[in-house]
């Protein structure tokens, strides 16, 4: 028997991009052939779609992890690495996506919507890309960035036209099972029902859906029962309906206390339910009394009492009995043409027009903050600057000469000067952390070296890692002062 999941946590990770290429085309009789590496492609997305054929979170609670594929390497011969395979995962209709801090991101609805949870890495530029006046045959490329990564929650709210609410036992199951074809769970115990069950229902030309929620009781949306579970599935009913037991033998219960009590949850739920813009705030919604268990000669007696008070209310009040099927014919008509006026009240938004707004690439802003961490350091924080952290490759010096070209044509250099910045401090951009040497003359006239070598940064004269990790250990009693001794 298949479950009902209706919230799952989703970890979606999405394609690395692929890194650039450094190659030099050789061919016999072409010499200086010149740089051909190609870039690399670009990580695949994992991508959300409503699917009408899906109506439950369920692949997602035994497979809660979802990677797109990477992007491959680009290759010599200018030949560019093939895109990542964007990862399609089919959704039911009524997902709502929010991410870890409980933010909505997104409302799937209807067949076919898309969303976008996880973006994939853009490719590194092949050296071919790179090269420029200054560097001619370039012997770096830059690296492909990682994909998103993230955990979204998925929450699932039916989309349904009638909400049948009421409290454990009082029919709503049965209900159903007469008015659709529907064979929801149907037993003489509280909670029988653990899962929302939907039924379609015809009725001359209008055909509506109904919704059979789980039973409440006082307190569930505070946690009692399997309420506060099973509420938000009442958020999308364009109209609602009491469900009321008239049969009940419990004491201190009656159909208008029992109504009076939904109602209190109902409205004790309303915070959730008001940010659903897709049918306004839950108060307006039409109500309906369904008076149930007509068919027992105490309940037919306490319905005709109690009528008169729910339609004091303004609500249309119908006594029914699932069992004998008594008085459903005009229910069904009342149904539909609640539904009905509805729709026409409330027609669906038009759809709109797709825009499609790139991604900038060539955001300027950055700032430069002082390192509470470090004494004397200080953080660059940009999209840009960090981006090409990420893109650089640190074993080849003349990748690092180009990191420093770029973030001096930024200004970085210039900022770090204005706020006061010595050389040999600590300067972090996103996970990589330095020692800003400002005489690197970054920006300038480059001296044609070997490939993958830039001759600026051997000009500075200051201890190696290797030198510094001995006399920290020296310090510390840990190595003799010369290593020749013993």
């Amino acid at each position: 028997m298949s479950r009902f999941i209706d919230r799952v946590v989703l970890h979606v990770s999405a394609g690395k991009g692929g890194n650039g290429c450094a190659s030099v085309h050789r061919e016999k009789f072409k010499p200086l052939g010149g740089p051909d590496g190609g870039n690399g492609g670009r990580g695949g997305d994992v991508v959300l779609v409503v699917d009408s054929n899906v109506h439950t979170l369920l692949d997602f609670h035994f497979h809660p992890r979802a990677k797109a594929t990477n992007g491959r390497q680009g290759e010599g011969g200018n030949r560019e690495g093939a895109n990542g395979s964007d990862l399609i995962l089919k959704v039911p209709d009524g997902t709502v996506v929010l991410d870890k801090d409980g933010r909505i991101l997104a409302d799937l609805i209807g067949t076919g919507t898309r969303f976008v949870a996880a973006q994939g890495g853009r490719g590194g530029l092949g050296n071919a890309a790179l090269a420029s006046k200054a560097r001619k045959a370039p012997g770096f490329a830059l690296l492909g960035e990682e994909g998103v990564e993230r955990d979204l929650v998925l929450e699932l709210k039916s989309v349904a036209d009638v909400g049948l609410v009421g409290f454990p036992s009082a029919g709503k199951s049965s209900l159903v099972s007469v008015l659709s074809a529907a064979k929801p769970k149907i037993a003489d115990y509280p909670f029988t029902t653990l899962q929302p069950n939907l039924g379609v229902v015809s009725s001359g030309d209008t055909t509506f859906t109904v919704a059979d929620v789980p039973g409440l009781i006082p307190g569930a949306s505070d946690g009692r029962g399997l309420g506060l579970d099973f509420l938000r599935h009442l958020e999308r009913c364009a109209v609602l309906a009491h469900v009321v037991d008239c049969a009940t033998l419990e004491p201190g219960r009656d159909p208008v206390s029992d109504v009076d009590a939904l109602e209190a949850e109902l409205a004790a739920y309303k915070p959730a339910l008001s940010g659903d813009a897709s049918l306004g705030d839950l108060a307006d919604r039409p109500r309906i009394v369904i008076l149930n268990k007509a068919d027992v000669p105490d309940a037919a007696e306490l319905a005709e009492m109690v009528a008169p008070e729910f339609e004091a209310r303004g609500w249309p009040v119908f006594t029914i009995s699932a069992v004998s099927r008594e008085g459903l014919r005009p229910l069904t008509f009342a149904l539909a043409k609640m539904v009905e006026d509805y729709r026409v009240a409330h027609p669906p938004a038009a759809p709109k027009r797709q825009v499609i707004r790139p991604i900038a690439v060539d955001e300027t802003g950055f700032s430069i903050i002082a390192d509470p961490d470090t004494p004397g350091g200080f953080i660059v924080r940009g999209t840009r600057p960090e981006r090409w952290i990420r893109q650089t490759a640190f074993d080849n010096d003349e990748a690092v000469g180009y990191l420093a070209d770029r973030l001096a044509r930024l200004g970085v250099e210039d900022q770090l000067v204005k706020m006061g910045a010595e050389p040999g401090c600590s300067v972090t951009i996103g996970d990589v952390s330095f020692e800003w040497e400002p005489q690197t003359p970054a920006g300038v006239d480059l001296t044609r070296t070997g490939r993958g070598t830039d001759a600026r940064l051997d000009q500075v004269e200051r201890i190696g890692a290797a030198e510094r990790k001995h006399a920290y250990r020296v310090r510390r009693g840990l190595e003799a002062a010369d290593p020749d001794d013993k």
